[in-house]
């Protein structure tokens, strides 16, 4: 039965609520695939805190601290994995965004850690320099390149603030998309959200807020927001959900725009913006000479199922790649017979829909909706080949994954994805089983030359 439904969304366009109705679906095919285990750690730097050591301590459903290794589980949902919390060391997983480099390297980076700033404040943040060893399926991590405030340019106290390193955590900042430039990165983030700046050493030079037709854009994780003293009073305000920052942040050809793309939709007037009835998001765009807002951005518009996008890059100067996916993991020949009561053998909310889109904005659409160009579909990727090493649908290979956050053209005709794994807490593979970190090349020629 499985195979019989993969087969019937194959190269045909496809219809998923009315936003999809003039998008073509194109075909995928996977050609190579490298993973990282799950469990993968790296001891913190000699110089870091002793408190850095160690990860994931603050993980309970209270938050009180547990230094006992490996005694807390990771859970997602229902459903427990069989990785477990804390850890020794620094998990590199969590990767959220993607860089193809002209050496054959990709750089990565891990995010803010374990879910929010109030259960990473032992999770350090640092970017990944990998190479992939398509013929033997490995993954080498180059590089790790951790980050840090020694010359406090953070506007507010860090966790490690009385330290010599000031090495820089997921309390801080929730780094999600990365773009590197010869003096080092730009580091979109979603707590602020902000973009960030570092040197190639991996320490801070800015930290600049985000603004929208001159007003703040604004997260209830911002660290400078004050909560007022007097119950009654009138909260501050933010515009943003917790987690909506910059999921996605892309650069323009030429490098002199950084593209800074939220996760989640600006509230006016206590309503989310809106394309034709549908949710969207905002594109904004940055100059990077000037460090300053140009006051321009493109809306995106979510499909019926979409939730969230996963990363974003610029394949020309006016298109580009974004993941745009639902809520949902796992497959339905797993699903939980009743969703309103899940259990520890099944996938509560099954991966719906999970897609890489080519979209185009440019100067006359600048305040409107970006065009969506077409799709693919990453839960019907075809494996003649059979390359895949996860998954066991046959002639297909699936991303039945929370959260896939890593997307980059590697050439004419080929792309790189990835998925965040979230460890320990992600588990779309597999009900009981964290998620690998799957890199995976795509053959993809006539979506990329998709007009």
């Amino acid at each position: 039965m499985k195979n019989v439904l993969f087969a019937s969304v194959s190269l045909f366009m496809l219809v998923a609520g009315s936003a999809s109705a003039d998008q073509q679906l194109f075909p995928a095919k996977l050609t190579s695939q490298a993973i990282l285990p799950a469990n993968t750690l790296t001891p913190a730097p000699a110089d870091a805190p002793a408190f850095l050591k160690t990860s994931g301590k603050f993980t309970t459903p209270d938050r009180k601290r547990t230094e006992k290794l490996g005694t807390i589980d990771g859970k997602d949902g229902a459903r427990v994995t069989d990785v477990k919390l804390p850890l020794d060391g620094q998990p590199i997983q969590g990767f959220s965004g993607i860089k193809t480099m002209p050496d054959g390297t990709f750089w990565t980076l891990s995010d803010n850690g374990f879910g929010s700033k109030f259960t990473s404040s032992d999770s350090m943040l640092f970017l990944h320099q990998l190479k992939f060893d398509w013929n033997a399926n490995k993954v080498d991590v180059v590089k790790n390149l951790f980050l840090s405030d020694p010359n406090k340019i953070a506007p507010f106290p860090i966790v490690t603030e009385a330290s010599d390193t000031r090495y820089l955590t997921g309390a801080d900042f929730d780094i999600e998309s990365v773009q590197p430039v010869a003096d080092g990165f730009w580091l979109g983030d979603e707590f602020g959200p902000y973009l960030l700046k570092i040197d190639t050493e991996g320490r801070l030079t800015d930290v600049i807020p985000t603004t929208l037709d001159g007003k703040p854009v604004l997260s209830p994780d911002n660290p400078l927001i004050q909560l007022p003293a007097n119950p009654a009073a009138k909260m501050p305000a933010f515009n943003l959900k917790r987690s909506g920052g910059f999921e996605g942040l892309a650069m323009s050809k030429d490098g002199s725009k950084l593209y800074g793309l939220l996760e989640g939709a600006i509230y006016v007037d206590g309503q989310v913006e809106t394309v034709d009835g549908h949710t969207a998001i905002r594109v904004i765009e940055f100059d990077v000479a000037s460090k300053k807002w140009t006051g321009r951005s493109w809306l995106y518009p979510f499909e019926d199922k979409g939730a969230s996008i996963g990363d974003f890059n610029m394949l020309d100067e006016t298109t580009a790649l974004v993941i745009e996916r639902d809520n949902g993991a796992g497959t339905k020949d797993k699903a939980c017979a009743d969703p309103k009561q899940p259990k520890p053998d099944c996938f509560e909310a099954p991966a719906e829909l999970k897609r890489v889109y080519k979209i185009e904005f440019n100067d006359a659409n600048v305040g409107k909706a970006v065009r969506k160009i077409g799709y693919i579909d990453l839960l019907n990727i075809q494996d003649p080949d059979n390359k895949k090493k996860a998954g066991d649908i046959p002639g297909v290979y699936n991303m039945p994954f929370v959260t896939i956050e890593n997307v980059d053209r590697v050439d004419a005709t080929h792309i790189i994805i990835g998925n965040d794994n979230n460890l320990p807490f992600s588990a779309g593979r597999a009900v009981d089983k964290a998620d690998n970190n799957e890199f995976s090349i795509l053959e993809v020629g006539e979506f990329l030359n998709a007009k």
